[in-house]
């Protein structure tokens, strides 16, 4: 499973020796909703073997995967990580699953905590994180003037410039704390 920007060739190329149906889920595995798998889990039936590329393309967590891991188990599901030849039917089976989950956690916690540093970092040196402002300084003085001096709705002076009325309001608001903070 991969967010929607990444390619899925290299997964699907692997599962196909593996797998009579393959589904692909779009949502990252740290999504809330996850459909696809959903819908995947309610059809397995007793003795069905619901086979994923690679465990932190399925779980969120240690606790996510082996609580997955137990539920399928318990309804008589196979469980294979097919990059890993993994499969949790045997007790080997299953420990090297918990070990292995544990290590993707820690992997994806260690990317999230270097990230938010690098993030963190670039902020210091004055870099801008993020998308760029939508409205620009001289954008941002059009629309007072529309509002004030023309008494223009914040609707009519956002269609004016181009962007939809909560961006113009929030831009506003944000503009008007940061001159209030001075």
């Amino acid at each position: 499973m991969s967010t929607s920007e990444q390619r899925h060739d290299r997964q699907v190329e692997g599962l196909r020796q593996f797998c009579d149906e393959l589904h692909i889920e779009t949502v990252s595995a740290c999504g809330h909703s996850r459909p696809v798998l959903d819908r995947v889990l309610a059809r397995l039936s007793p003795g069905d073997t619901l086979v994923v590329w690679d465990l932190d393309r399925a779980f969120r967590s240690v606790v996510d995967a082996l609580t997955h891991a137990e539920a399928l188990r318990a309804r008589g599901v196979h469980f294979r990580i097919a990059n890993l030849n993994i499969d949790t039917s045997t007790p080997a089976g299953i420990f090297v699953y918990t070990m292995i989950s544990a290590l993707a956690e820690f992997e994806r916690r260690t990317l999230s905590q270097r990230t938010r540093e690098g993030m963190a970092a670039a902020r210091k040196r004055g870099a801008r994180i993020g998308r760029p402002p939508a409205l620009s300084q001289r954008d941002i003085r059009k629309a007072r003037h529309l509002i004030e001096q023309k008494g223009l709705s914040a609707s009519a002076a956002a269609r004016t410039l181009g962007v939809a009325r909560w961006t113009l309001v929030r831009t506003l608001r944000r503009h008007e704390a940061a001159v209030a903070s001075c």
